[in-house]
């Protein structure tokens, strides 16, 4: 055991003699890893109660904080960036009512088509129009018949429905109509989709889940009676359900989750104020970090969602290091303040050091062109400033104050710490033979990196819209309805701008449209495809006539709200809009790029005219795969980068190399799990690497700087790795066991990215535990003997 000079050094004691391999030694003066940042631990200590009352301050204001935390829960998002291609979506949504704000009303049933079923579907529609929130309807009772000379188009569905034979022949104009068969009407007459655009303020609001009830309630109480089953769909009931969801998984499972791995603690602990002083600080830094988010006008996304593990799995681990210092040293009969402050300048260092690693992983992210990435690595940095403050403050100000009659403690610990006990001894018994053939097990953890590795090179990103929506709720099942029935849920958009003094009715313009709706229609893949030549068509085939005449009176009687939807309120740019199924990115790409490719042709047929593929599929497409592939590049470049930051801070080039391969081992062995699952890498894939990242190195850290106090210049090197892994290894096998606790409970969730989020970071924590055990010790071993004999001393 070490005691703590009042300096920044370290001095060893005569009592190491009873481990070490030989006599004693002199003191021996280390470098300070953190540079005494780890000091700022002790200032509360002067003032407990204080620190305590300004902690309630902060927790206060962080409380006022997170009530000020707005939800950015559009799918778009995540792909969002200064590119060319985002901005033409960008624009495409603000001049045309975009796919973002429509929800989708898929009805389906065998008796569709009767005529009761029709009666009812049209009130249904009628009342869905109603609504407030509801900016615009589309459905079958849209469409018109052909116009005749000098009258207006009357509606393909008369006010009064015809009944027997005449309504059989009604039936059969409407599912042999060009306008919305295949697109608001499937083939076989057994589905119709009625599309309601919402009002942006409402979609992207608080309003939402209300107009989402009300949307329900309508379809309940209109289609009750009839057979007809009803589920929504589309952007705005996905984002409902995506809030809805991750609402309450944080709250029931991280609770459930974390609960349990609070009784295992107790379980060991046999106390519960230990349990406050190791698992408070992380919650607090989560609170304080919220806080602060709020503050700072931060909002909550997909990616910020995840950031409470993260901050967990790096804080806890170095919250339980300091408990556990501190515990041993007043069950050695310290007093309490002694005890934290010792635990703080020994274990402080590299509480600061974890810290730090997990800081440049997300300067790291600054470097991606995805505004979204770029600022969950803003949030990543202060949370772990904070996160660094609060439990380096926290846990002695709590040990102080919750801890009572520490002499009495002691006295009642000592031969009954039976769970510590087992650990240690477990721990002893590893280190052991870990250290009994160094080099053998050094080889063999380097070949399983090596060969795990090479299998994780060979996984493909992947990306798609139903992974990221509840999978137990209507939205998906509605989508996979409409990918069955009417080619597909999500749209694609080819935006035409006109060049300047170009009018919309211009020959040149109408060929421009034409010829690019001929080829989205004949694209492989795409279907449903609507654009101002659709119009065009059937007026030819039902008139006769497609004069620009004819075609500008037909839509000038068309509602706005539908025009609006292919054709800009200045009338200087169009959309060709069709649909694509929900299918992974990887199967999209080759579709929007043949798609793009074949425009080519029309782009040099009339110049002057932009002509690009855009919409929330297109950019998922191009985008989503580069991203995922910089991200995991991003992390394979931080492992190495790491290290070397790593043994820069204990200035040993041997600690680098021993660093390496912990880190990499739960990143490549989860990969391996992927590839055994036939799973690509996701976006919650990478997340979960780097926490399992995260959790390696905090292993690590805490070891090698074990591990260089329990070091000497005539210390074996055997003792010195048995020591530190005894003092630090109960405690990182009860961190690693607690968090997967927390995190396998995401398992339950309904959001597919949580479930992989969850199990497979509580799966890589559980590796990082082997890696730390089985081949960091041995690597260390090796290395350090190495060393010895290369230069005569030891490499930490």
């Amino acid at each position: 055991m070490h005691d703590v000079s009042e300096g920044s050094s370290v001095s060893t004691k005569d009592s190491r003699q009873n481990v070490a391999a030989g006599g004693t030694s002199a003191p021996r003066k280390l470098h300070n890893l953190a540079y005494g940042i780890e000091r700022i631990g002790l200032i509360p200590l002067r003032a407990p109660v204080i620190a305590a009352i300004i902690l309630a301050l902060l927790c206060i204001a962080a409380g006022f904080g997170v009530d000020r935390l707005k939800v950015d829960d559009s799918l778009s998002q995540l792909f969002r960036s200064e590119t060319k291609e985002f901005r033409q979506y960008e624009e495409v949504t603000k001049r045309f009512p975009s796919a973002e704000y429509d929800v989708l009303v898929v009805i389906e049933g065998k008796n569709l088509m009767d005529r009761e079923s029709i009666e009812k579907i049209r009130d249904l529609v009628t009342d869905l129009q109603l609504i407030d929130s509801v900016r615009g309807l589309i459905s079958l009772f849209s469409a018109r018949q052909a116009p005749e000379p000098g009258k207006l188009p009357p509606p393909l569905f008369p006010e009064e429905l015809p009944t027997g034979q005449a309504y059989e022949a009604l039936k059969q104009r409407v599912l042999s109509n060009e306008i919305i068969r295949g697109k608001l009407l499937s083939e076989d007459g057994t589905l119709a989709l009625v599309v309601l655009s919402l009002d942006p303020k409402i979609v992207g609001g608080k309003g939402l889940n209300t107009t989402v009830a009300e949307i329900r309630k309508t379809m309940q109480d209109d289609l009750g009676s009839t057979g007809l089953t009803a589920q929504l769909s589309g952007v705005p009931v996905m984002q409902l359900e995506i809030r809805n969801a991750v609402e309450r998984d944080s709250i029931l499972y991280n609770s459930i989750g974390f609960a349990a791995g609070a009784l295992i603690a107790i379980a060991f602990f046999r106390r519960i104020s230990f349990m406050i002083i190791a698992a408070a600080p992380p919650l607090i830094a989560i609170l304080l970090s919220l806080g602060a988010f709020g503050w700072l006008n931060f909002s909550l996304n997909m990616f910020l969602n995840v950031m409470t593990p993260l901050i967990m799995v790096i804080s806890f681990s170095d919250s339980m290091q300091l408990t556990f210092a501190a515990r041993d040293r007043l069950i050695a009969g310290k007093d309490k303040y002694t005890a934290f402050r010792e635990a703080v300048l020994v274990v402080g260092p590299a509480c600061v050091l974890t810290h730090g690693t997990a800081g440049i992983s997300f300067i790291a992210l600054q470097f991606s062109n995805s505004d979204l990435i770029r600022t969950f690595g803003e949030a990543g940095l202060l949370a772990t400033v904070i996160a660094l403050m609060g439990v380096l403050s926290l846990v002695p100000v709590l040990g102080v104050l919750l801890i009572r009659k520490e002499s009495n403690f002691a006295v009642a610990t000592k031969g009954a710490d039976i769970g510590v006990q087992a650990l240690r001894s477990f721990c002893s018994w590893i280190a052991r033979r870990m250290v009994s053939h160094p080099g053998l097990y050094s080889l063999i953890g380097l070949l399983v990196v090596v060969g795990l590795s090479t299998i994780y090179a060979t996984l493909e990103p992947r990306y798609r819209l139903a992974d990221q929506v509840p999978d137990k709720r209507q939205a998906v099942e509605a989508s996979g309805r409409l990918d069955a029935k009417l080619t597909g849920a999500n749209p694609i958009d080819v935006l035409i701008q006109f060049p300047k003094g170009a009018g919309l009715y211009d020959d040149a313009t109408l060929s421009t449209i034409a010829a690019v709706h001929t080829i989205v229609e004949k694209q492989a893949g795409v279907g449903n495809v609507w654009s101002l030549d659709s119009l065009r068509r059937w007026l030819a085939e039902k008139t006769g006539k497609a004069d620009v005449e004819t075609i500008k009176s037909y839509v000038d009687v068309l509602p706005e709200y539908l025009t609006r939807r292919f054709i800009s309120a200045d009338k200087d740019a169009v959309v060709v809009s069709g649909r694509i199924p929900d299918v992974d990115s990887s199967q999209l790409l080759p579709v929007v790029e043949k798609l793009d490719k074949a425009l080519d042709d029309v782009r040099k047929a009339h110049p002057g005219y932009e002509i690009a593929v855009t919409g929330l599929s297109a950019i998922a497409a191009r985008n989503s795969a580069d991203m995922i592939g910089k991200l995991n590049h991003g992390l394979t470049i931080e492992i190495v980068f790491v290290a070397a930051f790593i043994g820069l801070a204990f200035r040993s080039f041997a600690v680098m190399l021993m660093s390496i391969l912990p880190g990499i081992f739960p990143v490549v062995m989860a990969g391996f799990i992927l590839w055994t699952m036939g799973e690509g890498l996701q976006f919650a894939s990478v997340v979960a690497l780097t926490v399992s990242f995260g959790l390696g190195l905090s292993a690590t850290i805490h070891f090698l700087n074990r591990l260089r106090l329990e070091g000497g210049p005539d210390v074996n090197e055997a003792v010195a790795v048995e020591r530190a892994t005894i003092l630090v290894g109960p405690a990182l096998i009860l961190t690693s066991v607690v968090l997967a606790c927390g995190l396998a409970v995401m398992v339950l969730s309904d959001l597919p990215s949580l479930r992989l989020f969850g199990w497979l970071s509580a799966f890589a924590m559980l590796s990082a535990l082997v890696a730390d055990l089985f081949i960091l010790r041995p690597t260390a071993m090796f290395l350090s003997e190495m060393s010895r004999r290369l230069t005569g001393q030891s490499p930490i």
